[in-house]
């Protein structure tokens, strides 16, 4: 038997070794840039499993779609209701965490099929000033008013949601929670299993869009303001968000950042990694319908994203529209809400009948 000593270098030269080897047949089969989603060998980035996972797999778009998500509603606590619409606080589990949400569903019988049914994800709000009933309602009600379930879920850490806030983009938490929220509207006996939307807001269309690509039937997203879609963005545009607050588990997040960095670089830097998780690379893989939405006066997002998105898009065959309004800043607000909202609504029947 060889030393301890002996045995770890040995367990490091060949995990190094598996991941040189994974890098390269990367590289050689994907060599078109972030920016190049037509790519036809990108379904060859969905590899088999080295023997030895790479770090930070779980980041990535092969990884998340290779992982199941099988999730039940909670107890349906009934809050209010008005001619159109039934109002519920309930929950569904992910990565075995309870995470809260309001559920929102018309009045009438339910439809042959269910109704369509609308996941609706919240951008970063500090996450112990999030409120479930406040954050976002007029948005659900627009949406609920329609004739649409909605299902606004609380992400992890936020609120009385269980679990540590992970962020939005170097975190595969808030796409396990998204698709664990999908399953569980699959698994209700109101709600269309076929006809379940995702609606993001600033960091969540980062979380839709990379939903979508680990989940490409997914029939429509519509995303309000996002950011860090190929993530080569995220250093081009940045983000100027004055509200942000470093979480309490900062130190140890910032460590996570500072070796995912170290291992594979800045994505402007073209480590074949990033490719696994931008989900820019898996456009052509997508099967449904994705609707953009920003105003010209964003100052904490810049209309960038939105633009370099639907240019990337144009070159798919995946339907698609960019709705860009003179004035709202970051939420839409003002003359531009109702527009906004018309169209979202609009867009959601469209693709969901």
């Amino acid at each position: 038997m060889l030393p301890k000593f002996f045995t770890f270098i040995i367990f490091g030269i060949t995990a190094f070794s598996g991941f040189i080897i994974y890098s390269q047949f990367i590289e050689k089969e994907n060599q078109s840039s972030l920016l190049s989603p037509t790519n036809t060998t990108l379904k060859s980035l969905e590899v088999s499993p080295s023997p030895t996972p790479i770090p930070f797999e779980d980041l990535t778009i092969p990884y998340l779609r290779a992982r199941k998500y099988e999730s039940k509603l909670g107890e349906l606590e009934k809050i209010s209701e008005n001619s159109n619409y039934i109002s519920y606080l309930t929950s569904l589990t992910s990565d075995g965490l309870k995470v809260n949400g309001l559920l929102t569903k018309p009045q009438g019988e339910v439809p042959n099929g269910g109704f369509p049914a609308v996941v609706f994800i919240h951008g970063y709000i500090p996450p112990k000033s999030y409120q479930t009933r406040s954050n976002y309602s007029a948005y659900v009600d627009y949406l609920a008013r329609n004739g649409l379930v909605v299902f606004k879920i609380d992400l992890r850490g936020h609120g009385n949601s269980q679990g540590e806030a992970g962020g939005g983009y170097y975190s595969s938490d808030y796409i396990i929670d998204t698709l664990s929220a999908v399953s569980a509207l699959q698994e209700s006996d109101f709600v269309n299993p076929k006809k379940i939307g995702l609606w993001g807001h600033s960091m969540a269309g980062n979380v839709v869009l990379r939903s979508m690509a680990a989940k490409p039937d997914i029939p429509a997203i519509v995303v309000w303001a996002g950011a860090g879609f190929s993530y080569i963005d995220l250093n081009q545009f940045g983000i100027d968000d004055n509200s942000y607050q470093p979480p309490q588990d900062s130190s140890e997040r910032q460590r996570k950042r500072q070796r995912l960095r170290e291992t594979y670089g800045n994505p402007i830097d073209g480590n074949p990694f990033w490719k696994l998780v931008a989900p820019t690379n898996y456009l052509g893989d997508l099967k449904g319908a994705i609707s953009l939405h920003h105003a010209l006066d964003d100052n904490v997002v810049s209309i960038g994203y939105s633009r370099n998105l639907n240019e990337l898009l144009n070159q798919t065959s995946v339907p698609h529209e960019l709705n860009e309004y003179p004035s709202g800043g970051h939420n839409l607000t003002g003359a531009s809400f109702n527009q906004a909202m018309q169209k979202t609504v609009d867009f959601f029947k469209n693709h969901l009948k």
